[in-house]
């Protein structure tokens, strides 16, 4: 297929409009449907399309909605012959394929797929057309799927900058379990003890609890849909991780014996090992990055200002955290940068009047 020129996005929520959004820029003509008649007309307020008409057919219908109604809804559109190619965004694979094929469907013109991309807000509002930008985007075509299909697919990726990653089903939902969906339930489980935590505690809070819960923040009636539609792989590492957490808490209750600490060790020594197995910038291997921390005002413009320095500095900013003070109208930037561009970014930094602890 030489390139898409229409496409119908069922489904107006965060990843269904920053798809239409990524593909808007791309000059594609994009219709918006949602029985969710606020979010579609909020979507088409954003500039992600025109409300589709039936009758009107396109190349590629997406179907972004929850895994349990991928199926019925590829069922209707295929009926009404909507488009020549379908899939959908859903973050499980083997559930709708097999829901599709017995409704019916035609599989020849469907192929799965899944953009690894996010975010903790939901809703066409926190929709962003660079979302997929460099992010893997799993695409599950089975033996009965078109090479047109597939080539369809790998365009509509590539349109929305995503990275086309081809795996089978089973294999992907096995993955996801390990890499979002146990992960989600795990954050969801530590940001569970904040919920009455006494007030000191969440005085005291840090950088370190809002990384490991972030994700938590997440739509619970999306999420539970998410996971009964991968449970057992799901069940499979909550279990890994809750002997792991349980032979921890045994052996913190045995802390004065150095076996049962060694335990422990043991234990965040994989953490690390774990860590340093993510993927880092753009898919490669993770990198070491060194950190230079910045004094910033609570101000508008200050972020920029920043990042002024180090492009006039020549430095790229390779990722960027910040911890306010509570109670002071300031807080710390926390640049991540190449080793070797430390020293240079923290001259040019103190010489714009920056200070760095």
């Amino acid at each position: 297929m030489s390139g898409l020129e229409s496409v119908l996005v069922v489904g107006t929520g965060l990843i269904g409009t920053s798809i239409a959004l990524a593909l808007r820029e791309q000059g594609v003509a994009v219709h918006l449907a949602d029985r969710d008649e606020g979010s579609l007309r909020l979507a088409r307020e954003l500039g992600a399309g025109v409300e589709w008409a039936e009758g009107v057919r396109v190349d590629v219908a997406v179907i972004a909605v929850p895994p349990h109604a991928v199926a019925g809804r590829l069922a209707a559109l295929q009926k009404e012959g909507a488009a020549r190619f379908y899939t959908d965004v859903a973050s499980v694979k083997a559930l709708p394929l097999r829901e599709a094929a017995s409704l019916g469907c035609d599989l020849t013109s469907y192929v799965a797929g899944h953009p690894l991309a996010g975010r903790e807000r939901s809703g066409p509002a926190a929709a962003r057309a660079d979302i997929f930008l460099g992010r893997p985007w799993a695409l599950c075509p089975t033996e009965e799927t078109s090479p047109d299909a597939v080539e369809a697919m790998y365009g509509l990726v590539k349109l929305c900058g995503g990275e086309a990653v081809r795996v089978g089903a089973e294999e992907h939902d096995r993955a996801v379990a390990i890499v979002s969906h146990a992960p989600h339930v795990t954050a969801s489980a530590v940001a569970a003890r904040l919920a009455d935590a006494p007030a000191t505690a969440l005085g005291l809070a840090g950088p370190g609890v809002r990384d490991v819960t972030r994700i938590a923040a997440g739509d619970p009636r999306l999420w539970t849909g998410i996971l009964s539609g991968n449970a057992l792989p799901v069940a499979e590492v909550l279990e890994a991780v809750a002997a792991d957490l349980a032979a921890a808490a045994a052996a913190l209750r045995e802390a004065a014996d150095p076996g049962a600490m060694a335990r422990v060790t043991e234990l965040l020594h994989r953490g690390v090992t774990g860590t340093g197995r993510i993927p880092g910038k753009h898919g490669g291997p993770a990198r070491a990055y060194a950190t230079v921390q910045v004094i910033i005002g609570d101000r508008p413009g200050e972020l920029a200002r920043l990042f002024q320095v180090a492009k006039e500095a020549g430095v790229n900013i390779e990722d960027v955290r910040l911890e306010h003070a509570p109670g002071l109208p300031l807080g710390a930037a926390d640049l991540s940068v190449q080793p070797e561009a430390v020293p240079r970014l923290s001259e040019a930094l103190r010489a714009h009047g920056w200070h760095l602890p």
